[in-house]
């Protein structure tokens, strides 16, 4: 059967990637490269809809932006100077094509496409309000609750409209909208998710990243701030702040994990938080080793800043193959077991005999730290001590991260001496709340009035959690959404 290779399904993966540009030639063709510098953040659908000045056309599918926007059929097929796209990785519901964003819906005003990263943490009770007045969704994603909220405002324009409609959601959302009068482009009052702006040429591009710019040749501008919105038409770049003013709270694991360590995010380079982090965690955690091993890709930023503040050498312990995907096929379980290897694989001739520590950005279930550990000590690591650059994972996020229900994480069931023994490490230490504030130039967390969203370390939610409330109160059995 096809299945996800073990080293992916022990990772929180940010869920969506949203682009969107206005005022270019090729817009399609340029939404499809900024797609790409975004696949990261999903893997398992990618969507584009244009605009033309008399149509909107769209294509989307299952799969990643390569193979299916590769084709010069199909970005001919999308044509106009006007384009938004998103990448999906979805949690529960239905991995579906009615799911697969940008969603399009014909109003009264006109065409309207959306595409959301996110998570509206009250999209239940609103979807429930909805049916009850006539609303009929034809997708399980509660990114259509906008939609109908959109549609169903007696505001006297789209923009109103649409701005009435965000006025009634709760959680994170940055969004890139397609209209006949233009590019919409917002971001959540705590700006929880990411959102940039850039140009090029003439043309404006807003984006999760600005790694996305930076492979279409585009110059960053800034970040759209928390609770603003953007309308881009042929009359110029407007910015309207139609919320009330909030302190932001941007999700902190954008910088642990999420982002491509060549983006800038709110102003912070993420290659260098995470070198940063990486000297925070030598700085709390010291340990006699030959070697500081990164677990690849993603610990090695923060093992390289580990190495640099303790003394260490920075080694590739562990080799990764950039050519096996997201699935394979797994007949048995001796080739299951092997097929570990497909991936990472011990560089055992640098490694015998060698006192190693291990870092990695986060342990979620667990069950990698075990699988990489065991791999390390049958390739002769004489000693594997283990280094987290983030603190523990205790809480489930509710704001467009797929994270396991709490009982699934390692960290909310175990003690740090407890989850050593778990995974067979000879030591264990994460990161500590004020170490990550630190890195990111923070005297540390104040606990009353924190900077960044950290829920997942916390559990202290920025939001209310309007769906997750009806859940525990009254024990209803809501619907499975297919997160933006």
């Amino acid at each position: 059967m096809l299945t996800t290779h073990p080293f992916d399904d022990d990772k929180l993966r940010e869920e969506c990637g949203v682009f969107g540009i206005w005022g270019a030639d090729t817009a399609a063709a340029v939404t499809a490269l900024g797609l790409h510098a975004l696949q990261h953040r999903g893997q398992e659908a990618a969507g584009i809809t244009s605009w033309d000045g008399h149509a909107f056309h769209s294509h989307r599918a299952m799969g990643h932006v390569a193979g299916n926007f590769d084709k010069d059929s199909v970005i001919r097929a999308l044509a106009g100077r006007a384009s938004i796209g998103h990448v999906r990785y979805s949690t529960t519901g239905e991995t579906a094509l009615r799911n697969v964003q940008p969603l399009f819906a014909e109003l009264a005003s006109g065409g309207f496409a959306i595409a959301h990263n996110g998570n509206i943490s009250n999209a239940m009770r609103l979807r429930r309000e909805l049916n009850r007045r006539g609303s009929i969704f034809q997708s399980t994603s509660d990114t259509e609750v906008i939609i109908h909220l959109v549609a169903t405002s007696t505001q006297p324009s789209l923009l109103d409209r649409f701005i009435d409609a965000l006025k009634q959601v709760e959680g994170a959302y940055s969004l890139a909208c397609l209209t006949e009068e233009g590019l919409i482009a917002c971001r959540d009052p705590l700006g929880i998710r990411p959102l940039v702006m850039g140009r090029l040429g003439e043309a404006y591009i807003v984006a999760s990243e600005t790694v996305a710019l930076d492979v279409v040749g585009a110059t960053y501008l800034r970040s759209i701030e928390p609770g603003e919105l953007i309308v881009v038409s042929e009359q110029g770049v407007r910015s309207l702040r139609p919320f009330a003013p909030e302190r932001p709270r941007p999700c902190i694991f954008e910088h642990v994990y999420f982002s491509r360590p060549d983006s800038i995010v709110d102003g912070a380079s993420v290659y260098s938080v995470r070198k940063a982090i990486g000297a925070e965690l030598a700085r709390e955690n010291e340990v006699e080793a030959d070697y500081v091993v990164p677990v690849p890709d993603s610990g090695v930023p923060a093992a390289i800043g580990y190495a640099q503040e303790s003394g260490i050498p920075f080694e590739l312990g562990i080799i990764r193959s950039h050519y096996v995907g997201r699935t394979f096929i797994q007949p048995g379980d001796q080739v299951r077991h092997l097929g570990v290897k497909l991936k990472h694989n011990a560089n055992s001739a640098l490694i015998a005999g060698k006192r190693l520590v291990l870092i990695d950005d986060s342990i979620v279930r667990g069950t990698t730290s075990l699988k990489i550990v065991q791999m390390l000590r049958e390739a002769g690591a004489r000693e594997v001590h283990m280094r987290i650059a983030s603190p523990p994972t205790r809480h489930s996020c509710f704001y467009g991260v797929d994270t396991p229900e709490r009982k699934k994480l390692l960290a909310a069931q175990m003690s740090v001496a407890e989850m050593n023994a778990y995974i067979k490490a000879d030591s264990l230490a994460f990161l500590s709340m004020d170490g990550l504030y630190r890195a990111l130039g923070e005297d540390g967390r104040e606990a009353a009035d924190p900077r960044y969203c950290d829920a997942c370390f916390s559990g202290d939610y920025p939001t209310r959690l309007t769906d997750q409330e009806d859940l525990q109160q009254h024990g209803e059995l809501l619907p499975a959404a297919n997160y933006g």
